[in-house]
């Protein structure tokens, strides 16, 4: 082997580390999960014990492996503030953490009002801390010390690169992830950033993925067992990564990616920024690719919602197994249109932020979080199938939304990766939702650790990425569809309820939207 690439995958639960060979293929991967790091009654991330764990597993695949490159990608929604010695200067804080409507409140009273930040920054209103100038924002107030001593403000993969290297840089594709800090139109950083004043310590230069933020330093050699000459490259946010396999394959157009797991990422790279007057205010944003291009984007907590969903009706009924696709099953519950699953489980996370988690039955709604028991349950939930089948029905109506907002065309194909591509009924349902574009499901099981070792080859070898496309093969196999009339008519129904358009009260955790 002439050389092998590491990639460090951390993803908001599971943290990965794997070694890549010169033509891309898997040879050795590594799997943890931390607990939060409790300070001052906040779940923040446990920076210190993952960098531990990252050194015992690269110096394990650097006695193994000839690793000449490192990548980092991760979730977006996260900065780290660092100090003097390059190490966190206050915790950092989890993005999921809910700060309070008064909080909300004072952030938009002071940077502006939402949708006007959403026209310049590409940002929508999220809840908790998912746009990251809010937890700048929490920092300042509830760390005010540390703040004051803040020498670099990085995205969450150039801290990364700090620690390894010593050098502060920062990449297009996290400061443009959904954070208030970047001005799309300007191409700078925005007005929130100089008014938290912060845009200081934020890194200047907006670099490309696959760009060299510099060599490991000698500490981190000394920890890790990597040779110091090993680059170490600016790293990348992970939906964003997810695309790069399909750029190589595809082009960097004509296609939505439909990235499933905890988080649905619906994404359509585009060749023009800006929404339409009805598009500011709903959950759709920009992301920007490794390419420096607009990426239309729509997310919701699709995978959280079937396991939340699941294991509730799981437990009623004393059984574990997923039931699988059943035609008549779903044309019966489309054609009735009595039963239907509505979001969102964490209010103001995804498409329907009017919408609070129950199931409405025969003009009653049951609600989530009054479902304590197979007592409390709506009689359609009696019957396993049933219930199943409304919750892909609900994710399907979820999607379909999702893919309309980011602007999906005529004849657009769209790539299904993710835990729910294993899922029959939901990407039949899909499929025959979208009768004028094909859909098929991809065999890439790791697409963001793929992107990621890309960028590390791009910047080892001095490759482009349609030349990396020739190390690998992306199966796409096409989703197979079914008539079904009655989804047109089941979906304006659905769309009623759950965009609070029946007369009910809207939740209070849609005051923003």
């Amino acid at each position: 082997m002439e050389y092998a690439v590491a990639v460090i995958d951390i993803g908001m639960t599971n943290k990965k580390i794997a070694v890549y060979d010169e033509a891309l293929r898997q040879l050795d991967a590594r799997y943890q999960n931390f607990a939060p790091k409790i300070v001052n009654g906040l779940e923040t991330h446990d920076l210190e014990g993952m960098e531990a764990w990252f050194c015992s597993c690269l110096k394990d695949f650097a006695a193994r492996y000839p690793v000449k490159a490192l990548a980092v990608t991760t979730h977006g929604a996260t900065f780290v503030c660092t100090g003097k010695d390059g190490k966190a200067s206050i915790p950092c804080v989890y993005y999921t953490h809910e700060p309070g409507e008064d909080f909300h409140r004072r952030f938009y009273e002071q940077f502006g009002e939402p949708k006007k930040l959403q026209e310049r920054t590409g940002t929508p209103v999220f809840k908790a801390m998912i746009n990251a100038a809010k937890y700048l924002f929490f920092a300042k107030e509830q760390f005010p010390g540390g703040f004051k001593d803040n020498q670099h403000i990085l995205p969450y993969p150039q801290y990364w690169g700090l620690r390894f290297t010593g050098n502060t840089g920062a990449e297009c594709t996290h400061m443009g992830n959904h954070n208030y800090l970047w001005d799309y139109i300007d191409q700078s950083l925005s007005s929130v950033a100089k008014d938290l004043s912060v845009a200081s310590l934020i890194p200047a230069k907006v670099n490309n993925s696959w760009d060299i933020l510099g060599t490991v330093n000698d500490d981190f050699a000394g920890r890790s067992g990597l040779s110091k000459d090993t680059i170490v490259t600016m790293g990348i946010h992970d939906s964003n990564s997810s695309l790069l396999p399909h750029f190589a394959k595809k082009g960097e157009g004509g296609f939505i990616l439909n990235s499933t797991g905890t988080w649905c990422v619906i994404m359509n790279p585009v060749e023009h920024y800006g929404f339409t007057p009805d598009e500011l205010g709903k959950v759709v944003f920009f992301n920007i690719s490794a390419f420096g291009k607009p990426v239309k984007t729509a997310i919701f907590l699709g995978g959280m919602e079937f396991d939340t969903w699941s294991k509730l009706i799981m437990k009623g009924h004393n059984r574990t197994d997923i039931p699988g696709w059943n035609e008549t099953l779903y044309r019966s519950i489309l054609e009735e249109k009595k039963i239907f699953l509505l979001p969102e489980l964490t209010p103001g996370s995804g498409q329907f932020p009017n919408s609070r988690a129950r199931v409405a039955e025969n003009g009653m709604d049951y609600y989530f979080d009054t479902m304590k028991g197979p007592d409390s349950f709506p009689p359609c939930f009696t019957d396993y199938d049933t219930a199943f089948a409304a919750l892909r029905i609900s994710l399907v109506m979820q999607t379909q939304t999702a893919l309309e907002r980011t602007g999906l065309r005529q004849g657009q194909e769209i790539y299904t990766e993710g835990g729910f591509r294993k899922d029959e009924s939901y990407n039949r349902l899909l499929s025959s939702a979208f009768p004028g574009s094909r859909v098929f499901l991809t065999d890439i099981a790791e697409a963001t650790a793929l992107g990621a070792a890309m960028t590390a080859k791009m910047a080892l070898t001095n490759k482009s990425l349609s030349v990396l496309s020739e190390d690998f093969e992306i199966e796409y196999r096409e989703t197979e569809k079914s008539e079904f009339p009655e989804l047109e008519t089941y979906r304006a129904v659905w769309l009623a309820k759950a965009e609070n358009r029946e007369g009910q009260e809207p939740v209070e955790e849609a005051v923003y939207t």
